[in-house]
This record gives C-alpha cells, sequence and structure tokens, in this order.
C-alpha cells in the first residue's frame, strides 16, 4: 500500500479531495495493483488522523468513477484499467501551426464581414432583453418550436412584408443561426439528387456546405446583370442560390426584366426552386429598392433568406428563411428531426426590438450613415488612386469591388496587406470552381461598414502603399 500525505493547511482543498486524488493516481500510475485491497476506511482514517467520513467519501466518489471497486464483507480493490497513465503529463503539446492568435488585431480593416456597432442602440437592446428575461419566463424552460417563437417569426412576417413586399405566414418562417444552418435544413427538405445552381463567384461558404453535404453543385457564370436564363436552361440545375439584391461578391444589382426571366425559368417546371438570398438589402443608395423576387412569384417557387447579422449586428447569429407551403409540408413531417438553435432571449428580445419600433428606427438611420460612409470611401480610393481603380457594386449593401491596374497579382497583394496588418479580401476568395483572376486586373472586396468616415482616407493610403510599393 501507498503512502498518502495530507497537508492540512493546502488552500482550497479538503481533506476528502487529497485522499480521492492520491488513490486515483495510485491506481492510474499501477503503484496500486490491479485487484489490490485497500485499508479498510477505519484503519486508513486512523493511520491519517482524519475522520472516517472523509475517508468515506473519497471512497465513495472512486467507486462512482470506476478506479475502485467492493466486494461485500471483504473491502475495497483497486480495479484492472488495463492501462496506464503518468497523470503529470495527460496534455500533449499542441502543434504550432495549431495555435491561435489571440492578441493579433488589424489596424485597417476592409472587410464585407463589419458593420458599425457603434452606432447600435445598445441601451434600447438591452431594455428588451431584460423584459425578455423578466416578463417571458415560461419561454426559457423548454427548447421551444423547431421554427423558432411563433411571436418573433409574426413580427418577422410583418416587417418583410412592409420593407420587401414578401408575402407568408408566420407559420412559413424558419429561424436559424446563420444562412448556413438554414441552408442545411434545406437540404433535408430537397431530394438528395437535387443540383444546387450557385453565381460564379459567389458565397464560397454555402458553396463548402453543399460539397460536404455530397450534393450536386453546379457553378454559374455572371454578367453585368447576375444570372443568365439562358445559362440556367444550358447547366440545368433544379434549384438556384441567387443574391440578386446585391449579388456577393460583385454587387451587381440584378434589374426587374432578369428577375421575371429567373421566375419564369422555375414556373417551367414545378421541382424548381430558387433560394433569394436576401443578405443586405436594407441598405440601398441613391435610389429605392427592387422588389423582392418572393413578392413577385406567383408560383410559390423562391425561398426567401434574411438576416439580422447587416441590420443589427453578426454576432447576433439570427437569420430566417420563408418556405413555400409544399416545402413547409416536408418540414412538418421532418419536424421532431430538429431543434432551434437559435437564443430564446435573443428571439424574444428581437421581438420586442421589432414591435416597438427600434429596428425601422435604427435601420434608417444606419442608412444614411453607411451611405455617408460608403461615399467618404469611394471618395478616397478616387482620390488617392485616380486613374488607377475602377470601383463597382456601390450602389448598395456594406461593401463594393474594387479593380486596380497593378503588375501585382491579387495574391501578392493580399499577402503584402497582412503584413502590414490590414485586412482585405480578393475576388479570387469567392471564385467557387474556376479562377478569373490571370485575365482581370487585380480586383479586392472592400468593406467599409467598419471603418470611421475621418479612417477612410490614411487606410486607403495604407492599401495604395501595399499595392504599388511605396513604403516608407
Amino acid at each position: 500500500m501507498i503512502g498518502l500525505n495530507i497537508d492540512r493547511h493546502a488552500p482550497g482543498s479538503y481533506i476528502y479531495q487529497q485522499v480521492y486524488q492520491q488513490l486515483k493516481e495510485a491506481v492510474l500510475k499501477n503503484q496500486l495493483a490491479p485487484h489490490e485491497q485497500l485499508p479498510a476506511k477505519r484503519s486508513l482514517a486512523a493511520e491519517l488522523n482524519v475522520s472516517l467520513n472523509s475517508v468515506n467519501a473519497a471512497y465513495q466518489q472512486l467507486i462512482a468513477e470506476g478506479f475502485i471497486y467492493s466486494i461485500e464483507r471483504q473491502g475495497y480493490f483497486a480495479e484492472d484499467l488495463e492501462y496506464t497513465v503518468d497523470t503529470e503529463h495527460q496534455v500533449p503539446s499542441l502543434p504550432e501551426d495549431l495555435q491561435e492568435d489571440t492578441h493579433s488585431k488589424m489596424d485597417v480593416s476592409f472587410s464585407h464581414m463589419q458593420v458599425d456597432t457603434e452606432e447600435f442602440p445598445l441601451k434600447k437592446w438591452l431594455k428588451c432583453e431584460q423584459q425578455a428575461l423578466y416578463n417571458f419566463t415560461s419561454l426559457h424552460k423548454q427548447y421551444g418550436d423547431p421554427k423558432g417563437i411563433y411571436e418573433l417569426r409574426a413580427s418577422i412576417a410583418q416587417l418583410i412584408a412592409f420593407n420587401r413586399g414578401v408575402r407568408a405566414h408566420p407559420e412559413q418562417i424558419i429561424l436559424g443561426a446563420g444562412t448556413q444552418e438554414l441552408m442545411r435544413t434545406l437540404t433535408r427538405l430537397l431530394p438528395e439528387e437535387t443540383a444546387y445552381g450557385l453565381e460564379e463567384p459567389g458565397y464560397q461558404r454555402v458553396y463548402q456546405l453543399l460539397k460536404q453535404e455530397k450534393r450536386n453543385v453546379i457553378t454559374l457564370p455572371l454578367d453585368d446583370k447576375g444570372i443568365q436564363a439562358e445559362g440556367l436552361r444550358h447547366y440545368k440545375p433544379d434549384v438556384l442560390f441567387t443574391t440578386p439584391s446585391h449579388q456577393f461578391p460583385t454587387g451587381v444589382i440584378m434589374p426587374a426584366s432578369r428577375r421575371m426571366q429567373l421566375l419564369n425559368w422555375a414556373s417551367e417546371n414545378p421541382g424548381r426552386y430558387i433560394i433569394e438570398d436576401d443578405y443586405d438589402s436594407e441598405y440601398k443608395y441613391d435610389t429605392d429598392s427592387i422588389p423582392s423576387l418572393q413578392s413577385l412569384d406567383r408560383h410559390e417557387q423562391v425561398i426567401y433568406m434574411g438576416t439580422f447579422s447587416k441590420s443589427l449586428m453578426p454576432g447576433l447569429r439570427l437569420s430566417y428563411m420563408v418556405l413555400p407551403v409544399q416545402l413547409i409540408r416536408s418540414y412538418q413531417k421532418m419536424q421532431p428531426t430538429f431543434i432551434q438553435s437559435c437564443s430564446t432571449i435573443q428571439q424574444i428580445s428581437l421581438k420586442l426590438f421589432i414591435d416597438e419600433g427600434h429596428y425601422l428606427r435604427h435601420t434608417k438611420r444606419m442608412k444614411q450613415v453607411y451611405k455617408d460612409k460608403r461615399e467618404a470611401c469611394v471618395a478616397a480610393f478616387e482620390n488617392v488612386f485616380g486613374d488607377n481603380v475602377t470601383i463597382s457594386g456601390a450602389k448598395s449593401g456594406l461593401h463594393f469591388v474594387a479593380a486596380f491596374r497593378t503588375e501585382k497579382t491579387e495574391a501578392a497583394i493580399i499577402a503584402e496587406a497582412a503584413t502590414q496588418n490590414i485586412e482585405v479580401y480578393s475576388l479570387s476568395r469567392f471564385e467557387l470552381e474556376s479562377s478569373t483572376s490571370h485575365k482581370r486586373d487585380p480586383t479586392l472586396i472592400i468593406g467599409f461598414a467598419g471603418l470611421h468616415s475621418e479612417e477612410m482616407h490614411p487606410a486607403v493610403q495604407a492599401l495604395y502603399k501595399v499595392i504599388y510599393d511605396t513604403h516608407a
């Protein structure tokens, strides 16, 4: 039997824990042989000069965890674990390439994924969250409806009817923690052999998700108006995933005539669907928004997707999709296998935020804020780069596209920008299957939402130095 050492002055450690820990290590290290008998509880308590309760508590915990076992009227014995463990070196060192840098922060960010969180009405949101916690306690006791709480879906139905002309009952709305989550759900409602058509360039994460789900993916080329109906008939997808209000990432706004062509294509076959990702339609500048595809659909073949990541904050992780009636029937059959991924507290908070008018006031104000930022950013690029830059896709959303006349490649620009703590993404990052970077000027996706207007010019100057090697 090994000797145990009890330190009565050890901070934050009970006697029974010391007995338990030392016996556990003895079993793991094979210092107590398999099936070796342990001292009787009273004997060990007397030997250590501790209470019988302390020894009993240690033995019971070891039995519960399977390190020792008892035989009636015979005593306690070490379990045969069939292997030994060096308890002092259980955590291996992590390879350097897997270690995360938690301290790095970009000095300049042109990320298209950022929004201006400083303008978010935090006090109003916290008030809604407080009401959600105190006044809706019955909703916090269970996981709730897999579709999301009905009250929020009803508020969203009214909101998107007002904002985008989307016609939907609350029963048709499914909530989820992001577009990827909703797409994963949607693929389970559609036949496995469904062919999905994606814009090229397009949403890389949806592309990767469909590939991981082993779905048939077809990439569809764009022109200056977006997806072409002729291309759909040539490549023959069953489902089209499109971003018509502000094509991601090129920024193309699909005109009404092209939208009608897509709807006509879908109507040719009852099994066809169009997934309309309306990810940042709240922010359209200079002119009014073009109606959503769903608002024009008369055959229930458009699946409308929206998110609060751009209009509020990405950290909320709350998106939604509007399913046609026939797909809601499919969802209902599978509903027992689904569970809602969004926080109930945040769902209630958002419902209150919408119902009390905070959402519409916030997005109306932010439209002007982002319009001013867009103008400042575009002006800075034109001032700094002059004729060496061509800007497109700036009439909507929180990013635009900038093509540069330079001998540097996109890859070289991105690599050099990283060394200068500048966050920016290239167009080639969003080319799903075919690369056209060698056929065009190096092109970057420029997000402006996370920058202050007064930061625009210095940030653009820093990028100019990266592209044209004029570092001081």
